[in-house]
């Protein structure tokens, strides 16, 4: 499925930040076709029949085959083989069909990690690694579930910095086994699964190599179950390999390739998590409304409070916002993935350059739904109040299953270090040029400013306006920490966790613009009165924040005339026309609270 419309040259990834993209030429998740809907659907049915009311069975884990019993039942309906193609046991969907299918089941709990990390990490680097043989042996049977998987890359020493794993896979004598001896730890499906892609390096390689290890091979132990924060009916344990004798035709990919493995793989992890993480966030609004309803304080309703309707809106607001960058990235990647199929591109080849090449956008989204998440499930309990800080209630759950999210998939603080390094790598090998615009934007700097109004008319003249100014004032200050620390960058991590935070906001709140623009061509300016609010909250939010980064990082690095110049020129990119966003919010929340859902 594809709705954009055909451009002169396809946008690559991290070219957000220098070109200018129409709203015609994204996708949002309104134009979701009737057969995606029932997709939709499907996985809501699940949730609620099979997830839902025994949430707390779930988290207790007093019986071990509860969890693989209800990934039998995704098998039976389908859920465990959307990425799978046809030819495979599975339904091949495109990318975005199955982020709407993460969404949904997102807000599943202990549920969705387990489904996740089977479907993700413990299926695909089998489906887009493997050769022919392991692809036959192995997929069909994990897209049923008649297989579970669980992937082993983290060690009790080797976390963010996955290639420093210690276990071992020396070969036998004659070369038909490699023998596997090493610790792996934080296993999500660990306890249970059947097949494991374990990685490891060989002799003394510098670069890991990735192994399928079926557990019927022997040489297998595990520690108890890990007492978690949350996700507590997720298992997670302590995998040993003692001599575990593997067949030589099961190493997946070349040898020292499991390194590169493990990172594309992440590369889908991390938008998958992130649109997960926005599934939690609209049910944790969804249990929060209608609670806001419910509940009475001083003879009436809280839910008609402006300090609540406040919470309300921002919660919203920053789940329709993220939504509409996943969906646009989402569309990106199934685009670019079309156009090297149809270029003779491998099918699973096509799939993974894709992916990498929107890997910046894949971190930026990671970072961005699991902190919306955050915020929602924080904000839920203070709307519930004491009721929110009780363990009956439904938010302590939400709260503490929230939190590993800023961990999983690579830290918030690796991913956010991680986009600028990715920019800028991409910059010095030519495929984006980001000088031209640092260039223009610096002799912008010094040229007297452009107080006349525009003459241009349409929607969101003006925002677009304050978001490309968002945007140059991005470039500013990363063209000037380049100037400045050349190839000493990457150890001012709190300069670059500033510029990644001007990266991210930027690409949400053009994402959001876009996607109500493109709404408002649809379905006229008069239907979409809520859904505008929502972008204008957004695009102060995300100015305002970008300005407060972009503060901060100069004044990390500058001094004397170039330091109040740079600021100069940072108040001048951040300025933004004022708007009244209270009743902006009261708009939106006022809306939310009629429907008792989260409506969008």
């Amino acid at each position: 499925m594809s709705t954009t419309v055909e451009t002169n040259k396809a946008i690559k990834g991290g070219e957000f930040l220098i070109r200018e993209t129409k709203a015609q030429e994204i996708f949002i998740p309104e134009e979701f076709n009737e057969e995606q809907r029932m997709i939709m659907q499907q996985c809501k049915d699940f949730l609620a029949k099979e997830v839902w009311p025994r949430l707390d069975e779930i988290d207790s884990m007093k019986d071990p085959k509860l969890m693989p019993s209800i990934l039998d039942k995704a098998g039976e309906l389908g859920l465990l083989g959307t990425s799978v193609p046809a030819e495979l046991g599975g339904f091949g969907m495109d990318f975005n069909t199955t982020m709407l299918v993460a969404e949904v089941i997102g807000a599943g709990h202990s549920v969705a990690v387990a489904l996740s990390a089977h479907t993700g990490i413990g299926t695909l680097p089998i489906l887009y690694y493997g050769n022919e043989e392991q692809k036959k042996k192995y997929i069909p049977k994990l897209a049923t579930g008649e297989w579970k998987a669980a992937y082993c890359l983290t060690e009790p020493d080797s976390g963010s910095d996955a290639n420093s794993g210690k276990t071992k896979a020396m070969p036998t004598a004659d070369g038909k086994h490699y023998i596997l001896n090493g610790q792996k730890m934080w296993i999500t499906n660990g306890g249970f699964a059947d097949i494991y892609v374990v990685f490891a390096k060989i002799e003394n390689d510098k670069n890991l190599s990735a192994f399928i290890v079926e557990k019927s091979f022997g040489g297998i132990t595990m520690n108890e179950e890990e007492k978690k924060m949350g996700i507590k009916g997720s298992s997670t344990r302590q995998i040993f390999f003692n001599d575990c004798k593997v067949p030589a035709e099961n190493m997946l990919s070349e040898r020292e390739n499991g390194f590169k493995i493990a990172v594309n793989i992440l590369n889908i992890g991390r938008i998958k998590l992130g649109i997960a993480a926005l599934g939690g966030s609209k049910q944790t609004i969804s249990i929060a409304t209608r609670y806001a309803n419910e509940r009475k304080q001083f003879g009436t309703s809280i839910a008609t409070f402006g300090a609540i309707k406040h919470k309300i809106a921002d919660m919203v607001t920053k789940v329709f916002a993220s939504e509409s960058a996943h969906y646009r990235a989402g569309q990106n990647i199934d685009d670019a993935y079309n156009a090297f199929v149809a270029g003779g591109m491998d099918s699973a080849k096509a799939r993974l350059k894709s992916l990498e090449e929107f890997a910046i956008e894949c971190a930026i989204l990671k970072v961005h739904g699991s902190e919306v998440l955050d915020f929602v499930v924080d904000e839920g309990v203070q709307i519930y109040g004491g009721m929110g800080f009780s363990a009956e209630g439904p938010m302590d759950r939400a709260y503490r299953d929230a939190r590993i999210n800023r961990i999983f998939e690579g830290t918030n603080e690796i991913n956010r270090l991680l986009t600028i390094d990715m920019l800028l790598k991409r910059a010095m090998k030519g495929q984006l040029d980001l000088m031209t615009p640092a260039m223009a934007v610096q002799k912008e700097l010094l040229a007297i400013p452009d107080f006349g109004a525009s003459e241009e008319e349409g929607i969101f003249v003006k925002e677009k306006k304050a978001l490309n100014n968002l945007k140059k004032a991005g470039l500013m200050v990363s063209g000037a920490a380049v100037q400045k620390f050349m190839m000493k960058l990457s150890e001012e991590q709190e300069i670059l966790m500033n510029l990644a935070d001007m990266l991210i906001e930027g690409y949400i709140a053009e994402s959001v613009i876009l996607r109500v623009e493109k709404l408002i061509a649809l379905r006229g300016e008069k239907a979409c009165g809520i859904e505008k609010e929502m972008a204008m909250i957004y695009l102060h939010y995300a100015v305002n924040k970008g300005a407060a980064a972009g503060r901060e990082a100069i004044n990390a690095f500058a001094q004397g005339d170039e330091q109040r110049l740079m600021l100069m020129g940072l108040k001048r990119f951040t300025k933004i026309d004022p708007y009244n966003l209270k009743d902006a919010r009261r708009k939106v929340a006022n809306h939310v609270i009629e429907k008792g859902e989260y409506p969008f």
